[in-house]
């Protein structure tokens, strides 16, 4: 396979005394020892094949022709291709009668083997059936004309069809400028198709390769469900020179790659290539519609449920009873005071300690996909006993350096944000929802007030309101005001018994009503903060207890008491009809 198009010319030189161009004598057999245009190694043409097309030197990544591509990621002999013989002259023929256009395409034919820019069919990844469309950058750098709108149209609408995901790697210059107007309505055509395949409740899957930009960045590319880009990818609408010309400075490093875009919120993951083929099949098992795994409705087996674990001091009685029979809270001498300093400890475990012992499979999805990812709230995709959920956490750190990095768990805007985007859709694919809340209250700052910190803890509300899937939600430490309460809003409130839940902190509730935060203690008790006082008001269902030093080392009891507790939540509701699920949500909150 040739590679002429991702390597530097080492065959000529520059002659410092005659200033001309002279031909070196060949180190090597033609086309066997090329330079990487990255890092200016000599390597072997072979060596950079048959290692997934990166340099062996500085593991930079070239393109990947399209059948390659294919044959990287597909279960051996399950490729199906679709429209191989569909090009151009299917449609308009050459609109503009560009110059050359028709003879350049006619060469690029015997060039690559391809009629056109994009490779489309069926193909089984794991075992997973999706319907799969692959750029090819060595046909005019895989530009959008009227042939690549349709291959990819047509295999949206047969995915639609056959009710199967779509995958898609893109690689594109953008628009065919020789196809003019024809080109541009390319990109409403295939966003037109993906709209009717993502309102049949289909899974769309992205995977963005060097480099994106252009009509294909402002279409398809930026339109899945998950959005996976491959490390250091070039990423934009507009290209770095375009940009550079137009406000005349230089970008900075780093600017519209693949990194860039995930700290800006528009990537759910970057996945190295080696890895891509198990994370696409992670993710379609994930969301077939077949799996018995994610049948709506699926009661968990008995097999699978977790009987609670006794409480240190417990008797055997209390110990075999369901974790809502048992004694709620175990230590009632604390103060409500004593209580929110527990809510507060550094040892206590945090959103990601619960991840990790209660859900299998954790694929982590990043980004509001309009400003930035909010490291404030961690959220993703799991399985929970076989069944498959959303899980959203509001994160603290487990030192100051992560509490700084994570802003102590204070999310802006952009985290709310992230959260409902990703609560949409779990609506969307008919998954439970399950949320921790762990924050002091929202980020209250400048730019949070810029970016609409209000607007987006209100939308979450109202959003929440009306999902169409079964929500619950954990207070593990502090539920802060409306920043946790915007992520709270579910058909069930559990607490642990040393958190706390209020309308503001004991601080800024002594501070505001007796101008004195010293008084912190005492507000406490008068605010009724604490998991027995809010039961008692109704305002949650349930309490779990914890051990008197409770860290990582000491919360399996606890985390237990939880996984049997979420047992029978989703085998209650996944059993109620939306109408019946969502009425109960709103009663639960009319009444208070």
């Amino acid at each position: 396979m040739r590679l002429q198009n991702m390597f530097k010319k080492t065959g000529e030189r520059e002659n410092p005394v005659r200033k001309g161009r002279l031909r070196r004598r060949p180190e090597a057999p033609e086309g066997l020892l090329k330079k990487c245009n990255k890092c200016g190694a000599a390597i072997l043409s072979e060596e950079v094949i048959n290692g997934a097309y990166i340099c062996p030197k500085c593991h930079g990544y070239f393109r990947v022709p399209a059948y390659k591509r294919i044959e990287m990621i597909a279960d051996e002999g399950s490729f199906e291709e679709w429209d191989m013989d569909l090009d151009g002259m299917d449609g308009p023929p050459d609109p503009l009668q560009f110059k050359g256009y028709s003879e350049k395409i006619k060469k690029l034919r015997e060039q690559t083997g391809l009629k056109e820019a994009v490779v489309t069919g069926r193909v089984k990844i794991n075992g997973k059936q999706a319907v799969i469309g692959v750029c090819d950058g060595r046909f005019m750098m895989a530009s959008m004309g009227y042939a690549v709108g349709e291959k990819i149209t047509r295999a949206v609408e047969r995915a639609t069809n056959e009710n199967l995901p779509v995958i898609l790697f893109t690689c594109s210059g953008g628009a065919r400028m020789q196809e003019g107007i024809i080109s541009l309505m390319q990109m409403e055509k295939t966003s037109a198709a993906l709209k009717r395949h993502s309102d049949a409740g289909l899974l769309y899957v992205t995977v963005l390769t060097d480099p994106t930009t252009g009509g294909v960045t402002a279409s398809f590319a930026m339109l899945g469900d998950i959005i996976i880009a491959e490390p250091q990818a070039l990423i934009g609408f507009a290209g770095p020179r375009v940009i550079e010309q137009t406000i005349g400075e230089k970008l900075p490093e780093g600017f519209q790659r693949a990194e860039f875009l995930l700290e800006h919120g528009f990537v759910d993951q970057i996945v190295k290539r080696e890895n891509m083929k198990p994370v696409l099949g992670r993710i379609l098992k994930m969301h077939d519609h077949v799996h018995p795994d994610c049948r709506k409705g699926k009661e968990i087996r008995k097999s699978d449920r977790t009987e609670p674990v006794p409480k240190a001091g417990m008797t055997e009685k209390k110990a075999g009873k369901k974790a809502a029979e048992q004694e709620p809270w175990s230590e009632k001498s604390l103060t409500a005071w004593e209580r929110v300093c527990r809510s507060r400890s550094k040892e206590r475990p945090v959103g990601k300690d619960y991840i990790d012992i209660l859900f299998e499979d954790f694929v982590e999805l990043h980004g509001d996909r309009y400003y930035r990812d909010d490291p404030a709230i961690i959220g993703g995709i799991a399985y929970f006993q076989g069944i498959c959920v959303t899980v959203i956490a509001q994160a603290k750190g487990r030192t100051t350096k992560e509490n700084l990095e994570r802003n102590f768990a204070m999310p802006s805007p952009e985290g709310y944000r992230k959260a409902r985007r990703l609560m949409k859709q779990a609506e969307k694919f008919h998954r439970p929802v399950i949320n921790f809340v762990d924050t002091p209250g929202a980020f209250c700052g400048m730019e949070a007030e810029e970016r609409g910190q209000g607007e987006a803890i209100a939308r979450n509300l109202f959003e929440l309101s009306g999902l169409k899937v079964p929500v619950l939600s954990v207070v593990i430490g502090e539920g802060g005001s409306g920043g946790a309460l915007a992520l709270a809003v579910a058909d069930e409130v559990w607490m642990l018994e040393n958190s706390v839940y209020s309308v503001l902190s004991p601080e800024g509730f002594a501070s505001i009503l007796w101008k004195d935060s010293s008084r912190s203690a005492e507000a406490a008790k008068m605010m009724k903060l604490t998991a027995a006082d809010l039961k008692k008001l109704g305002v949650i269902e349930r309490v779990f207890p914890e051990p008197q030093n409770f860290s990582v080392l000491t919360m399996k009891p606890t985390a237990e008491l939880l996984r049997a507790g979420l047992a029978e939540f989703l085998t209650k509701y996944q059993k109620l009809e939306t109408k019946d699920l969502l009425e109960g949500r709103y009663e639960r909150f009319r009444k208070l």
